[in-house]
């Protein structure tokens, strides 16, 4: 968790609110107070999984405070989460072939489609046909 996300830019505008906020005397005082909670917090919340962990015995790191982390690595076996899964794989796996049959009904129907409305080439010594223009006029459409 560093400033990597941070850009030049980004950095000076930060510092020009500071000032403005602080002041150039009581900036280093409030920048120092800043860090000093940070480490304070970060302190606190190693404490706290420390104590977590001794209680559970077992190893947790911060990102596995989250509760689906948590429960999927701390308390559910690998058989429970099989047992959990396997309901919803067979489910899972039977709407995935219907998709997959449905993809590929879809690409045939227009396959055909396609090869269904391309003019076959006529030879080159016979003119095409000329087909009478039709006239629509609105008494057809009512």
């Amino acid at each position: 968790m560093g400033l990597e996300n941070i850009g030049g830019w980004e950095f000076i505008v930060i510092i020009l609110v500071g000032l403005f906020i602080f002041g150039p005397d009581r900036l280093p005082k409030a920048i120092s107070d800043g860090v000093k909670m940070l480490r304070q917090v970060r302190q606190m919340a190693r404490n706290a999984t420390g104590d977590l962990s001794k209680e559970l015995g077992t190893d947790i790191q911060l990102e596995d405070l989250h509760p689906k982390t948590f429960l999927r690595k701390h308390l559910l076996s690998e058989e429970d989460e099989a047992a959990l899964r396997k309901p919803l794989q067979g489910l899972y796996d039977d709407v995935r072939g219907v998709a997959d049959q449905v993809k590929r009904d879809a690409e045939s129907a227009a396959s055909a489609a396609k090869s269904v409305t391309a003019p076959a080439p006529a030879p080159a010594s016979t003119p095409a046909p000329q087909q009478p223009a039709i006239k629509a006029s609105w008494d057809d459409v009512t």
